[in-house]
């Protein structure tokens, strides 16, 4: 994840697809990232970056038909927002006290999966 300081502005990723999902490496998000597809959901792994406790990551799905799959380590705290026909499969952070991803996840078919590890 690629995180700037101060008053510069921040950088947005746009992936856009009209069918077919997205696979996402947290090494190569930015503070800000949507992605939009018709049919297609959103793979995307954060285990391997280290996200500064106050960092505001935010992830951003709009799609008709297609979830969120979101791996995190066991600290980090997911916020899901938004609308769609699906629920929320979250067992919360393990450890107290870690940082905050949110995910905006607008869509009329699927649901959110965190998986911890």
């Amino acid at each position: 994840m690629t995180k700037t300081g101060g008053s510069k502005p921040q950088k947005t990723d746009v992936k856009v697809s009209l069918i077919g999902g997205h696979r996402l490496k947290g090494e190569t998000l930015h503070e800000r990232t949507l992605t939009a597809s018709l049919i297609g959901g959103a793979d995307i792994d954060l285990t391997d970056i280290d996200i500064p406790d106050g960092a505001d990551l935010r992830v951003t799905k709009l799609s008709l038909i297609g979830g969120v799959s979101l791996k995190v380590r066991p600290d980090v705290v997911v916020r899901v927002h938004g609308i769609r026909l699906g629920g929320v499969k979250d067992d919360g952070p393990s450890e107290p006290g870690g940082p905050t991803v949110r995910i905006d996840a607008w869509g009329l078919l699927g649901g959110v999966t965190v998986t911890r590890g």
